[in-house]
């Protein structure tokens, strides 16, 4: 039990401070948290899901997953293994996993290194350096998605990288002629001077989206907004740094997390050596477009992610909600949680997730 270690509350701000710390699809943080006892609930946020970029939920459940492996991250740091069952309770979708403190055992330097990388690690947008990869990395960033149950596959050949550009271009083209897609991204890009601590403000995406090979999105809708790329003018085929898809066998609310988890897990572990990541995700949201990629790229596998990893300067500290804002404490909490979001509806289109499914954590 924790409490022989530390106030239960106290451990669960302290787990939850390092999950809200995950990336997410225009940094909606939709995840929300309830400590009841020794144990700690993963829900998804409904009310930040992206209706029109994200229908089915799936880059909100991978978002909710990356938060997961912090979770379990922070928690090993204190020197427990995390007990993690995904999508536990059959009645209730969007609570995702449920998280329990194991018995004592020591941190490796792995999973210090990776702890110590957390504040560091930052979406990167536009070209990178020239500098390629190191081949051991790369192996290790590979290994680190296997652990988690997922697969990353590198886009190394010309012919590839083609073939990969071509729908984010598509795709893109046709997320910038929407005007619900423009309307929703507005609403997620606040401007200047606000106040909010989620959404993209206009310093943390380039004024020019466009400045590889791989069309980024459009977060300023054309007004101008965000900062100037350095690197602009030094366009060359590296300075898209490496190339990978991040797949997993199924597309089920399940694996969905372990997607998550996996991208966390290789974000770390190339944070822990100075490397950063862009995403370009938009053929993914449109299905198509994503079985296209699926039956040409990923061999059948479903593809969840598309990564850029290189090494970059600029770090540029992504804002966050309130611990508070997040976190509900107590016996009543699951039902004050759930009447704040809104009613809990069934999984998304054709996915079933795999129930009350462990997960080996560590």
């Amino acid at each position: 039990m924790v409490a022989a270690h530390a106030p239960a509350r106290h451990a669960a701000y302290y787990l939850v401070r390092a999950a809200v710390a995950a990336p997410s699809v225009y940094n909606t943080q939709p995840w929300r948290f309830i400590s009841q006892n020794d144990e700690i609930e993963l829900h998804a946020d409904l009310s930040r899901r992206l209706a029109v970029a994200d229908p089915d939920g799936r880059e909100m459940v991978i978002s909710c997953g990356a938060a997961l492996f912090n979770l379990r991250l922070a928690m090993r740091h204190l020197g427990f293994p995390p007990q993690v069952r995904l999508c536990p309770d059959p009645q209730q979708p969007w609570l995702l996993a449920t998280v329990r403190w194991g018995r004592y055992a020591r941190t490796t330097p792995d999973e210090e290194v990776m702890f110590a990388a957390l504040p560091r690690r930052h979406t990167h947008y536009g070209p990178f350096q020239p500098d390629p990869l190191p081949v051991p990395l790369v192996g290790e960033l590979q290994r680190a998605a296997r652990r988690e149950g997922a697969e990353l596959s590198l886009m190394s050949g010309t012919e590839d990288l083609r073939r990969l550009a071509q729908p984010i271009h598509a795709a893109e083209t046709v997320r910038r002629s929407s005007t619900a897609h423009t309307t929703e991204l507005a609403n997620w890009t606040p401007p200047p001077g606000s106040a909010r601590r989620d959404g993209l403000p206009a310093h943390t995406y380039p004024r020019d989206p466009d400045t590889s090979s791989f069309a980024g999105r459009d977060y300023a809708d054309q007004a101008r907004l965000g900062h100037a790329n350095q690197h602009a003018a030094h366009l060359t085929l590296p300075a898209l740094g490496l190339v990978v898809l991040l797949n997993t066998g199924r597309d089920s609310l399940s694996d969905w997390l372990r997607a998550g988890q996996a991208l966390q897990h290789v974000l770390l572990h190339a944070t822990a050596h100075h490397v950063v990541a862009g995403f370009h995700t938009q053929p993914l949201e449109l299905p198509e477009l994503r079985r296209q990629i699926r039956r040409t790229l990923a061999a059948g596998r479903r593809p969840q992610m598309i990564l850029r990893l290189g090494y970059d300067n600029d770090v540029l500290p992504a804002l966050r909600r309130p611990v508070s804002d997040v976190l509900i404490h107590g016996l009543g909490a699951r039902a004050r949680s759930l009447g704040e979001v809104g009613p809990v509806g069934p999984a998304p289109g054709p996915v079933r997730p795999s129930r009350g499914e462990r997960t080996s954590v560590g």
